[in-house]
């Protein structure tokens, strides 16, 4: 069944690809669906479309079709073009007449749209609330391990102390970055669309502002226009947050990669998170944090993908943005995957102690060294020299004393001021 279909069916190879794979993205879209077709048969009593038995006959049964789509149990069967027709023909099969009016003032593009932006809006909150939850775990590590000091690394190479105090936290605060940029793509998705129609409106005396309150949305994308436009941009505007987010969490398992390598030997999991080799016995590979590190690479691609998916086009709708309905959806459930599976790993995480008595992370304390000769008198220039100096002849003796209590250094972590942050940032 087709929602534009005459009275010639389609031919099936044209079906099959200007359908694509809509049936199954459209399962995730579903109980948005009838969340939007719900407000809208209310609004239409108001418009004096349908009186109000009609409209509890269609909500009664739209909330039980919203309750099996979130129960799982809803399907879209290969003769429906996608859940909105799907949907229309159950209220038709079993309301009769009353059935097809759900459509009235509406278009399908209508109704992709303000599904997709109550998707989308609810899914940034679920992602927040994942990341909130790793950013909390981030925090009891650093609190935990903040004496436990390992070498800082710049261009590969042995530099300063640090700790994994410091270098938890660090991550843990990179993500108050990415929940400001979720709370951005949350207000682009957070305008009501519904009512644009087919991107002109309706001689229908619809009430937008009703469907806007009832449907939770912040505000109306008022220009129908505007409204229409709003598709891809949505997608593209998450996709960038999701980005962001992914590349925090690829740094990091780039880093526990390194970490858990031999050379370095900081930290260790329990064997059953790693898998071993199939000739070399000895190997404890952190196959989880590559996977993670390999998935969140390709998220980052996503807004480029999506930009140029919608580059060039003009105003109004084109079949192309049916395109950029796949990519958001199966990146929302690998971002959602990768953040659940390390939270879950980091949970089990072993922090190697003393890591700085091995003489080849001598070199860490240089810096700290000459600016004690600094604090004594000499100028820091002299002091840089005479330290050159020192290490180019052997004859450097490292000063072990760390001494760092500015805001945000090893000795002063500000994990308070960290966590206000993101408390602000989460609302």
């Amino acid at each position: 069944m087709k929602l534009w279909q005459k009275n010639q069916p389609p031919n099936k190879k044209i079906d099959h690809f200007t359908v694509g794979k809509d049936r199954e993205y459209d399962l995730h879209l579903a109980p948005f669906d009838c969340q939007a077709s719900i407000a809208h048969a209310q609004m239409l009593v108001e418009s004096g479309v349908l009186n109000l038995e009609e409209a509890d006959k269609l909500v009664g049964l739209l909330n039980d079709l919203k309750d099996e789509a979130e129960k799982g149990n809803f399907a879209i069967e290969a003769e429906f073009e996608d859940v909105h027709s799907k949907i229309e023909y159950v209220l038709t099969q079993k309301l009769g007449d009353l059935g097809k009016k759900i459509h009235t003032a509406r278009s399908r593009n209508d109704q992709v749209l303000v599904a997709l932006h109550l998707y989308l809006k609810a899914e940034i909150e679920t992602i927040k609330k994942l990341t909130h939850s790793f950013f909390k775990l981030l925090m009891d590590l650093a609190d935990q391990h903040k004496d436990k000091l390992l070498p800082g690394y710049t261009h590969f190479q042995v530099a300063m102390p640090s700790s994994f105090g410091l270098w938890f936290s660090a991550y843990a605060e990179s993500l108050v970055d990415d929940v400001t940029l979720l709370n951005g793509a949350h207000r682009i998705v957070d305008q009501n669309p519904l009512g644009s129609a087919a991107g002109f409106g309706s001689s229908f005396p619809i009430d937008r502002k009703a469907t806007t309150e009832s449907l939770g949305f912040g505000d109306l994308k008022y220009n129908v226009i505007a409204a229409q436009m709003s598709r891809g941009k949505a997608e593209k505007t998450t996709a960038t947050a999701i980005a962001s987010l992914a590349a925090t969490l690829s740094k990091m398992a780039m880093d526990i990669c390194l970490y858990m390598g031999q050379e370095h030997n900081f930290i260790s999991f329990p064997e059953e998170f790693s898998t071993g080799s199939s000739i070399m016995p000895h190997k404890k590979n952190p196959d989880v944090f590559e996977l993670i590190r390999g998935k969140c690479n390709l998220l980052q691609g996503l807004p480029n993908q999506l930009a140029l998916l919608m580059a060039n086009l003009p105003s109004g709708y084109h079949r192309e943005m049916q395109l950029a309905k796949g990519p958001i959806i199966e990146a929302i459930n690998e971002l959602k995957s990768c953040l659940n599976l390390f939270t879950f790993s980091l949970k089990e995480i072993k922090v190697k102690e003393n890591i700085l008595d091995n003489p080849k992370y001598q070199y860490v304390y240089s810096v700290d060294t000459l600016n004690e000769w600094v604090k004594e008198g000499m100028t820091f220039r002299d002091a840089y020299k005479k330290m050159g100096e020192a290490i180019d002849k052997e004859e450097y003796v490292p000063k072990k004393t760390l001494d760092h209590t500015h805001l945000g250094s090893i000795g002063n972590l500000a994990l308070k001021e960290i966590d206000l942050k993101m408390k602000k940032v989460m609302g």
